[in-house]
């Protein structure tokens, strides 16, 4: 799918949040942010008809439309969205429109919600015909950072998850701090590959709060042929390493036996060129052997330098799955 390399900056686990709603009759607007697979349940219905994993609003019969308003966990620049109808089908929203503002953290929501037309909010997405049950991809028409989102239905009718894809903007305060996750995704990390992803994907592991379940953390099917599997991730800026966390929670028979994490800096890649050039990235810690259900912790005598980096390989030895990745250290200033 396109963009799907890019973050999600509109994802509840970044900590992007809907601040107001005309309408949610049937499913609440903030459902929709989720990161997890839309679902179906055969028979669940609640007070106000049949459950559904998304925002669904009632039918409206005054010729007015849906919306609402969404607060990005960070500043972003969006350059694509999905916009996806999974189990959505007689009552599908047919089209939307997506609108961007830059807003100032001392401004009250209020004020942000009922100033649509004060030269702040731009367009990123005029009205586009949505079909049901379907990935619905569309890509931004403006790359201004934006802090906020209004999302438009027309007229009315569901959607499953909304994803808006781009890059978080850097934070310069971090450079500042001298111990700081410098692989976590609030700050702007990302993953860019993985061989394998079966039961859950590498970009969970850079999430900030605590793992919810196997499902929240990355995993691999069981390897039945030789080699390892193993991922590539981007840090926000350089940054030198001091310490590293593998976290293993929930993970008990299928936790893998030991890791390794080789890693350069690399000014200007391409995502495709770097899965060829990870093979001989220079080791920033040797193999070691990891334990279930725990935070793994690796100091700095385990770490073979202290040389900037922008990249890493992590690979995990031969299978398995890991909850969350920690690398502390200190944002390298340009």
């Amino acid at each position: 799918m396109e963009f799907e390399a890019q973050i999600n900056v509109a994802s509840a686990d970044l900590g992007s949040k809907v601040i107001f709603c005309s309408d949610e009759f049937f499913a609440p607007a903030e459902r929709m942010l989720q990161c997890s697979e839309p679902l179906w349940i055969e028979g669940k219905f609640d007070d106000h008809g049949k459950w559904m994993d998304g925002w669904e609003t009632r039918r409206r019969r005054d010729g007015k439309n849906d919306y609402c308003f969404i607060k990005l966990g960070q500043k972003a620049v969006i350059n694509g969205f999905n916009i996806n109808t999974s189990h959505f089908t007689g009552n599908y929203t047919p089209g939307v429109s997506i609108m961007g503002g830059c807003f100032a953290s001392d401004l009250s929501e209020s004020d942000i919600v009922n100033n649509t037309d004060n030269g702040v909010w731009f367009d990123l997405l005029k009205v586009q015909k949505l079909d049901g049950d379907s990935d619905n991809i569309f890509s931004s028409t403006d790359q201004q950072e934006v802090t906020h989102l209004k999302l438009t239905m027309y007229p009315d009718g569901g959607i499953a998850r909304f994803h808006a894809f781009g890059s978080i903007c850097f934070d310069d305060s971090l450079y500042d701090v001298q111990q700081t996750n410098v692989a976590a995704a609030s700050a702007g990390a990302r993953a860019i590959y993985a061989n394998d992803e079966h039961f859950g994907k590498l970009q969970n592991i850079l999430a900030e709060h605590a793992p919810l379940n196997m499902a929240d953390g990355w995993e691999t099917r069981r390897r039945r042929e030789p080699g390892n599997d193993w991922g590539l991730i981007e840090l926000p800026r350089p940054a030198i390493i001091s310490s590293i966390m593998i976290d293993t929670k929930f993970f008990k028979g299928n936790y893998p036996d030991s890791f390794s994490i080789c890693a350069s800096c690399i000014e200007e890649p391409t995502d495709n060129t770097l899965k060829v050039q990870s093979m001989f990235w220079s080791e920033l810690i040797g193999r070691q052997k990891l334990s279930m259900d725990q935070e793994n912790m690796f100091t700095l005598d385990d770490i073979k330098h202290q040389e900037p980096i922008t990249h890493i390989r992590i690979n995990i030895f031969p299978d398995g799955g890991i909850s969350r990745l920690k690398l502390l250290g200190t944002f390298v200033k340009p």
